[in-house]
């Protein structure tokens, strides 16, 4: 497969309908869909691509059902310690990104554990979204910049689109190429919304935890026909 993307972006949705379909509990639903994230991230690594980004948690999921977010907690803490071994076999650099800080302190030390051991590897970067959403991303940003200008650290007129790039939760990735989303739903979910502005959209019905590999071949042979212009003409 020829022309693939650096950076691919999935919206992993339909744990919940899964499980539903089948009778079982929600937690089970994202049970699997975390089996296929390792999948997923493993056959990036394979292909060599760059960079993959999942929203695992926004920051609407805090209003979930209390016994939900726990589980999704002590999902988190398990996969990244259950998953570190791969990804150090297969050169993996995990890289988080979102308001993390805001996570139980346990949570933290498990994700900076393994942003630790896998610092020096230097194949595919896969970051976790968590706690995350565009909005917050952006207005975080410009506060930044605002406290800045501020102290008289910068400039207003300093203040372009490479240096609002630089500030983002996203900073050093490559421009996003391809956002995938499961489960048939048409919208962003404020989900890398500075970073969407010229990537392909492809959307599939299937509900994330039957993601497969084949399925995600299909989204990179889709991507590798069209033709980006840019705003331009080719």
């Amino acid at each position: 497969m020829e022309n693939l993307p650096r950076h691919v972006a999935i919206i992993m949705d339909g744990n919940g309908r899964w499980a539903k379909k089948r009778g079982l509990i929600r937690s089970m639903g994202h049970d699997n869909g975390a089996k296929v994230v390792s999948t997923i991230t493993t056959e990036c690594s394979n292909l060599g691509i760059e960079q993959l980004t999942l929203y695992a948690f926004s920051t609407e999921n805090w209003k979930r059902p209390k016994a939900e977010v726990a589980f999704l907690m002590k999902l988190l803490k398990n996969f990244v310690k259950n998953e570190t071994p791969n990804m150090m076999q297969n050169n993996i650099i995990f890289r988080p990104i979102g308001r993390l800080y805001e996570f139980p302190q346990g949570v933290q030390d498990t994700l900076n554990e393994t942003v630790e051991m896998t610092k020096n590897n230097t194949g595919t970067t896969l970051s976790l979204a968590l706690n995350y959403s565009g909005r917050s991303e952006i207005t975080d940003t410009f506060k930044k910049l605002a406290y800045q200008v501020s102290n008289g650290q910068l400039s207003p007129e300093a203040i372009d689109e490479d240096l609002i790039n630089n500030n983002l939760f996203t900073a050093g990735m490559p421009e996003l190429d391809l956002m995938i989303r499961t489960a048939g739903e048409l919208r962003l979910s404020n989900y890398l919304l500075w970073q969407v502005s010229y990537a392909e959209l492809w959307v599939t019905d299937v509900l994330w935890p039957d993601f497969t590999v084949d399925i995600f071949y299909k989204a990179l042979e889709a991507y590798s026909k069209r033709e980006r212009r840019f705003g331009g003409l080719v």
